[in-house]
């Protein structure tokens, strides 16, 4: 009996033995067949996966990348270095003919970023990448590289223009500066630290705008107003660069950092609006230069406790102080009087003599100056036409 139940034991192991792989194997044959790509699920998934990846961002980089283009500038700078015989103390050697501390020229190279605005070459950059430049080289995605004429520079603004040569150029529609909103999608394409000339393909980065309307009237010597906040990363050499939106319209160029003491981007960059850029570029398309030779016929000092106290007016009142008036002026013609206190200048608060320049220093002849006055304990309004020098 029991060596019956033995063998039944081991005829029932070598059964199961035998069914489990091919149990095994037709599962492992399902699950593999499930996972295959060639069924209409897994397709399904990986569709959806890809489509996922392209969306208005990626379609705007592909929009506007082909206009983009890197620049490369040679400069000769003229530097006078010291002449340790130009001392007094050798006068008595050479009789008095001391020698003029030599000067010499320097080839300097410096590279940016630009981008074609029209089918026929014409491209924007700022005015701190050309500087005095004696030769631009604008290259473009395809790896062309073409000499570029300097059709005019702005320094007050930071714009300029170029032109290539030739025609059916890839360009960048220019959107509307004035309906940037805060929070939307912002795409900085640029040329950072001359990466471009690997590859012939402009940097992306991506961010928000952080901010709209920031005015910084004497940077560097240059007036920025409206100025463009996002957080999208901008380092050296993106200066120059577009900065569209997610319709891969151009909204700004992106111009300046803040990096806080530091070297690098800490997500504050500034893009000029470029809404103002249309402005500068359409003159100097025409003429070549921005002409801001004016005058208003007036001079002014700063209000302090003394003239407060001698015009009678409160000692806490800021403003600037009219001192004197030319005849036959402009000033003169809109009936400003000396001791005439301007408080206010197009709608800026004026609170020192540098105030008013930077309100009017982009203003040209025949623009229209308008002036709130503090007069005999009143304030009044005044227009000052300017008048070309």
């Amino acid at each position: 009996m029991k060596l019956l139940t033995l063998v039944s034991f081991a005829l029932l192991s070598l059964l199961l033995a035998c069914t489990e792989p091919q149990k095994t194997s037709q599962q492992q044959e399902r699950v593999s067949n499930f996972a295959s790509p060639n069924t209409l699920y897994a397709q399904n998934k990986l569709d959806d996966v890809s489509n996922s990846r392209r969306n208005a961002i990626t379609n705007a980089v592909a929009i506007a990348s082909p206009a983009v283009v890197g620049i490369n500038v040679t400069e000769i700078r003229e530097f006078q270095y010291y002449d340790p015989f130009a001392d007094p103390f050798f006068d008595y050697f050479f009789g008095g003919r001391r020698r003029q501390s030599p000067k010499m020229q320097q080839e300097v190279k410096s590279l940016g970023s630009g981008f074609l605005i029209s089918s026929d070459g014409y491209v924007i950059s700022n005015s701190h990448v050309i500087g005095n430049a004696s030769k631009v080289v604008v290259t473009l995605t395809d790896g062309t590289k073409h000499d570029a004429k300097i059709i005019g520079t702005d320094d007050l603004t930071d714009v300029a223009l170029l032109k290539i040569d030739g025609n059916n150029f890839p360009y960048l529609k220019l959107g509307n500066s004035d309906d940037v909103i805060v929070g939307e999608w912002a795409i900085a394409l640029g040329n950072p630290f001359g990466l471009f000339d690997i590859n012939d393909k402009p940097t992306v980065t991506v961010g928000v705008i952080s901010s709209v309307g920031l005015n910084f009237p004497n940077l560097d010597g240059r007036s920025y107003r409206g100025m463009i906040q996002t957080d999208a990363a901008i380092n050296s050499g993106n200066s120059g660069g577009a900065l569209v939106n997610a319709n891969a319209e151009v909204i700004g160029v992106n111009t300046f950092i803040y990096t806080g003491g530091g070297q690098g981007n800490i997500g504050i960059g500034f893009a000029i609006p470029i809404n103002r850029v249309k402005q500068i570029t359409d003159e100097l398309r025409r003429f070549g230069k921005i002409d801001r030779s004016f005058k208003t016929g007036i001079s002014v000092q700063g209000l302090n406790r003394g003239l407060a106290r001698y015009f009678g007016v409160s000692e806490e009142m800021s403003g600037v102080v009219i001192t004197n008036i030319e005849k036959r002026s402009a000033g003169e013609k809109a009936g400003l009087k000396i001791g005439d206190i301007i408080v206010e200048a197009n709608g800026v608060a004026i609170s020192t003599e540098q105030d008013l320049i930077n309100t009017v220093r982009e203003m040209r002849a025949g623009d229209i100056l308008r002036l709130k006055i503090f007069r005999d304990r009143r304030y009044i309004t005044a227009e000052v036409k300017l008048e070309k020098t």
